[in-house]
């Protein structure tokens, strides 16, 4: 069934309908010139040969010219506020393959039903939350850090949107919804939203990809887990990642905790069936997801005690390596102001390395009226992380 593209106006309508357009129907990874990628974006001339060429007899395609490509996105973005200012601040740990590192993106994009229907941003004009301003700035943010694998929370607007235009940039991609996503009560909404995990094919072989209904005590909840199991082209190893959005609320943190739970559950049973026999074996993992759950919740603890041996990825950027940041999402609504940490990169710290990971804006980037706003299409601010292989023992 093909999939259309809603317009995006402007510059944008011209940079991601001649995207989808060239690509459409293609597998091949797009070529971005070196001069549109930031400082700390990993190269990605560095494609596997074999796999390029496949792609190519598979599917030939006309290639855009990069020149073309570069001047489009500077006009797709020309009339936008700046991004928000964010710099990689690199761990220094060691133990891995430099020339291995595989970016990670986890965000909770803000479905466009709820932020015009539902959440009350009181602070925040309601231009600023028209889905034709909103997703050329989601679009320029997940362009910007160009991840290897990208995790999505909140994706209502999956088919029309996020998977062609990605599908043309060489990601595969899998959608889970919400079984009663509150979106539908909204007028004029664009379905469920839902979790979305999408992968650079030309990094990655995908090996299998299941949708999971979490449960508490046995029970199918609202909430959803994508687990998509794949194989690195250059290392042969194996990567599980998991993206997730858990119970929002106040209230809720002892259903947040069962859902965790379950998931981790689903989880040990993958890696210990890729493990196979030999016990010893230790499989590579990421979780990824908004957990709606501070520090302090048991879900937390969950995580960061379980046999997997999780440890989280932003911890890092905190001076003794074991606190999270003040906040991932900080809101203004009719209740008041939030400001609060509620998303997550976890990782195995027996398999993976953090390389290097994307600070947090302070508040005066933020701005007084908070997020979203004009500069940031979402509440949450997006974690990038920079991760690779440890040495097998």
């Amino acid at each position: 069934m093909e999939t259309l593209v809603c317009p995006m106006g402007g510059g944008a309508t011209r940079l991601y309908s001649t995207l989808t357009q060239t690509f459409s129907g293609s597998s091949s990874p797009l070529s971005i010139p070196p001069s549109y990628l930031s400082p700390h974006q990993p190269s990605l001339t560095n494609l596997d040969s074999d796999f390029c060429l496949q792609q190519e007899e598979d599917s030939p395609t006309c290639s855009l010219d990069p020149v073309e490509l570069l001047q489009q996105c500077e006009e797709a973005l020309r009339d936008q506020p700046p991004r928000l200012l964010r710099n990689f601040v690199h761990t220094g740990d060691g133990g891995g393959d430099a020339s291995c590192t595989v970016r990670v993106m986890q965000w909770n994009i803000l479905a466009q039903a709820l932020g015009v229907g539902v959440d009350n941003f009181v602070r925040c004009p309601l231009e600023a939350l028209s889905w034709s301003r909103r997703k050329d700035l989601i679009l320029g943010e997940i362009l910007a850090y160009r991840p290897h694998v990208l995790c999505l929370q909140e994706v209502d607007h999956y088919y029309d949107t996020f998977q062609p235009v990605l599908a043309s940039l060489g990601y595969s991609s899998h959608f889970c919804p919400k079984p009663w996503s509150p979106c539908l009560d909204v007028e004029g909404n664009s379905g469920p939203d839902g979790c979305a995990l999408f992968f650079d094919r030309s990094r990655f072989e995908l090996l299998d990809s299941v949708s999971v209904r979490l449960s508490a005590v046995m029970i199918p909840t609202n909430q959803v887990a994508v687990v998509t199991t794949l194989r690195c082209r250059h290392t042969g190893r194996y990567l599980c990642v998991a993206a997730t959005h858990l119970k929002a609320r106040s209230g809720w943190e002892w259903l947040r905790s069962a859902q965790g739970s379950d998931l981790l559950w689903h989880l040990q049973n993958l890696v210990q069936e890729l493990g196979g026999a030999n016990a010893n074996v230790k499989v590579p993992l990421l979780i990824c997801g908004d957990f709606n759950a501070v520090p302090s919740e048991e879900v937390y603890r969950r995580f960061a005690t379980s046999p997997l041996g999780l440890d989280s990825a932003y911890k890092k950027l905190s001076d003794d390596g074991g606190s999270e940041p003040e906040y991932t999402t900080w809101k203004i609504r009719g209740t008041g102001e939030c400001r609060s940490t509620l998303d997550y990169i976890w990782y195995t710290k027996d398999t993976l390395r953090v390389d290097a990971v994307l600070d947090m804006p302070d508040e005066e980037q933020i701005g007084p009226d908070r997020l979203p706003s004009y500069s940031y299409p979402s509440d949450h601010l997006s974690l990038v992380c920079d991760v690779s292989f440890r040495e097998k023992e």
